[in-house]
């Protein structure tokens, strides 16, 4: 049976018994101790338990190979990745939410393992929910014919719309931005701690968000608008299309990653590039691409010969307001004290910068890595300052693209 049916059958197997059965409500929760992960031999035993059913689906990618399990909704707290990664079959686990109402389990294989068999029970008294999963070996190209998620408008991009005809802007009107704070959900970025509390990239990005949000909506210049607004997982083409969805003018990404090689501190402000300026910079491409990656989907391949000409002649106008913007961003956090890195504009593929008519910047609010930016992005006063900072960078960009406007080819 393929895995794709697989899919299918699970998702309609619970709507149809377990809904009808009993009335479920609240959040479901993962029960941890009951939920196990065992080598086979020939294969690999999963349970998970839950604190009552939900509706699930279950599919495989390749590149890497990868099991992913959705729920209409589990609270994953509790669960220690470490449980999923016992067996040497298992490389790497991810769990979080998704998109809002829906969470997501990843498991990475080191070998292609097809789904043999899966079946929910759910107990009439106690309503707890338990899947078992069965994996078995098979071949690499095997596992690529059963590979791919069934398409679902839960959490799926929209099929385009036809355009009805050019957009007429109004020169008037507010600069449109899109904040996108990094990672959320399953995915959550970089971590430190500070004492014995576990930071993570996501929250503090999405704190940051918010704040900034504030600043630029009360200077009365700018419409703002979030990729997310709370702790779920956004690929990096959605992102990119809710920038277009939004009509939006600027694109800026929201970022404090973690580099454990070399002393990496200080505000960097990134814009896109085929070629990576330094080292460090391609690394963190490289890990921004790969947390989409293991999540499901994957924007770093996605252009054709045909279409990557096109956007490279798109990019020509766009590319140099872009660059003008990471300059203005970078002087106005300076401005306000920083602290600025070494060298504050660098660039990097990105993929969630690629968007071909929407200047676009990655601004690494500081380094989890860094003792000093940690406790400055913790800080409200610092993160306040740094707000105004970029404020001002936007506002001397805006003035300067406009000055210049009738210079870009229509």
């Amino acid at each position: 049976m393929t895995t794709r049916l697989w899919a299918a059958l699970c998702a309609g197997m619970f709507f149809l018994t377990g809904v009808n059965a009993q009335e479920f409500s609240g959040l479901a929760r993962v029960v941890a101790d009951d939920s196990t992960i065992v080598d086979k031999g020939a294969g690999v035993e999963i349970t998970l338990t839950l604190s009552q059913g939900v509706p699930y689906r279950l599919f495989t990618l390749d590149e890497p190979w990868r099991l992913v399990l959705d729920f209409q909704e589990v609270d994953w707290t509790g669960l220690n990745a470490a449980r999923f990664l016992a067996t040497d079959r298992v490389s790497d686990v991810q769990f979080g939410g998704y998109v809002p109402g829906w969470s997501r389990l990843v498991l990475e294989m080191v070998e292609p393992l097809a789904v043999h068999q899966v079946g929910l029970n759910v107990d009439p008294v106690t309503a707890q929910a338990r899947l078992g999963i069965t994996l078995v070996e098979t071949t690499a190209e095997a596992f690529e014919q059963n590979t791919g998620a069934p398409r679902d408008a839960r959490w799926d991009l929209p099929t385009p719309a036809p355009l009805n005809g050019p957009v007429v802007e109004d020169e008037e009107r507010r600069v449109r931005i899109v904040l996108d704070p990094g990672h959320g959900g399953i995915d959550p970025g970089a971590e430190a701690s500070v004492g014995a509390q576990k930071l993570e990239e996501k929250d503090l990005m999405l704190t940051f968000a918010r704040e900034l949000a504030e600043v630029l909506l009360r200077s009365g210049q700018f419409d703002v608008q979030l990729t997310r607004n709370g702790d779920y997982f956004v690929s990096l083409e959605r992102r990119v299309a809710l920038a277009h969805q939004a009509r939006a003018d600027l694109f800026l990404s929201l970022h404090a990653d973690s580099l454990s090689q070399g002393q990496a501190h200080g505000s960097t402000v990134y814009t896109l590039s085929k070629e990576a300026s330094d080292v460090a910079s391609a690394k963190l491409a490289e890990r921004q691409d790969r947390s989409d990656l293991l999540s499901g989907t994957d924007l770093s391949q996605a252009d054709d010969i045909v279409t990557d000409v096109l956007l490279d002649l798109a990019r020509l106008e766009t590319h140099p307001r872009s660059e003008a913007l990471a300059e203005a961003v970078a002087d106005g956090l300076a401005q306000q004290g920083g602290p600025m890195n070494r060298r504050p504009i660098r660039s990097a593929g990105f993929s969630v910068l690629k968007s071909a008519d929407i200047p676009s910047i990655l601004l690494e609010v500081g380094f989890l890595s860094s003792p000093r930016d940690l406790e400055n992005l913790t800080n409200p006063k610092w993160r306040q300052r740094a707000s105004q900072g970029i404020l001002n960078g936007l506002l001397q960009w805006r003035d300067q693209d406009l000055a210049q406007k009738s210079l870009v080819r229509q």
